[in-house]
């Protein structure tokens, strides 16, 4: 069986090199000095997702050798926090896109998701089963004041109020710029494992109307541990931006977040599944199927490469 996306090789972190296919495999040459260049040969069989950063180029026997062994490759910006674009492998399965887009038709599941998503922000509180997603929405309009009058405390900051205007930008404040580049960091890393599990990153359950609505609806489970307390740490910092997005990178490695969020995900779409401290399931990201099915609305799937006319005579 293939790794899964959540499995501890399932994210290859390149940058500043060359990657390119020998007699031996897939291979990133990094040129130490001029007179010397490393190799080290990559695992294409037991990857999932290979993020390529900046510096790096790729021949296209390695990309081709990459999509045959069924790993996707996305490009993305420094330590992997901003995401540009992704090639995904004809043997990913659509099996998570299709249960995806299954919840987001049906009024009932997406509901259900997003309300669960809301519960998911209030970790240990109990909240009576009849709480409608319009409470929710202010429970977390209010819990998000409150932490940020925490934080305000915490660093000695007056009242702080959250601001986002893309035509003001410099004169905001530092909080608020570097909570504005934490964040952007934060939806580059769940743009990357949405693409890897073969998702659409459009199709939101709280969120709608964006390419990245599912991206924001899956942020939100994560800002108040992560890119706010980093803000705040940063409210006497002179460039931000700058220092937000390289201590996000720093903590990415103790937050282990991808992992995290791969499971998450799993978890919303379908409820059922099996936690990470029950038994595995038995669904992969990727197939080694060749062939397509055929969807009949009474009959579900059918097999593909069948001839349907000559069992009609």
């Amino acid at each position: 069986m293939l790794p899964r996306v959540a499995d501890s090789l399932s994210f290859l972190y390149l940058d500043m090199v060359r990657v390119l296919q020998d007699d031996t495999g897939v291979c990133a040459q990094i040129q130490v000095s001029p007179d010397r260049t490393d190799t080290v040969y990559i695992p294409t069989a037991a990857l999932s997702c290979l993020l390529l950063g900046p510096g790096v180029s790729i021949t296209t026997p390695a990309l081709t050798t990459l999509a045959r062994h069924g790993t996707s490759v996305v490009c993305v910006g420094a330590g992997g926090v901003r995401t540009y674009a992704g090639v995904l492998p004809d043997s990913l399965t659509t099996h998570w896109l299709e249960q995806q887009v299954t919840t987001w038709t049906d009024q009932t599941r997406r509901l259900d998701a997003a309300v669960r998503m809301y519960r998911m922000r209030f970790p240990g509180a109990e909240l009576p089963d009849t709480v409608t997603l319009d409470q929710l929405r202010g429970m977390e309009g209010q819990r998000m004041k409150a932490l940020y009058k925490i934080l305000a405390q915490q660093h000695g900051i007056g009242r702080f109020r959250r601001n986002y205007h893309p035509d003001q930008w410099h004169a905001q404040d530092p909080v608020n710029l570097a909570l504005s580049s934490a964040n952007t960091c934060l939806y580059g890393i769940i743009h990357a494992a949405l693409l890897a599990l073969g998702l659409s990153p459009a199709l939101g359950f709280v969120h709608t109307g964006k390419q990245h609505a599912f991206v924001y609806d899956i942020a939100d489970l994560y800002k108040a541990e992560t890119t706010l307390p980093l803000a705040f740490a940063l409210h006497q910092s002179d460039n931000p931006e700058q220092e937000a997005r390289r201590r996000f990178r720093e903590n990415l490695r103790l937050l282990k977040l991808l992992p995290r969020i791969v499971r998450d995900v799993q978890s919303l779409l379908t409820p059922d599944r099996p936690t990470a401290t029950s038994a595995p399931t038995p669904t992969t990201e990727r197939t080694d199927t060749e062939l397509v099915h055929l969807w009949d609305p009474k009959r579900g799937t059918l097999p593909a490469g069948v001839n349907y006319a000559a069992r009609d005579e």
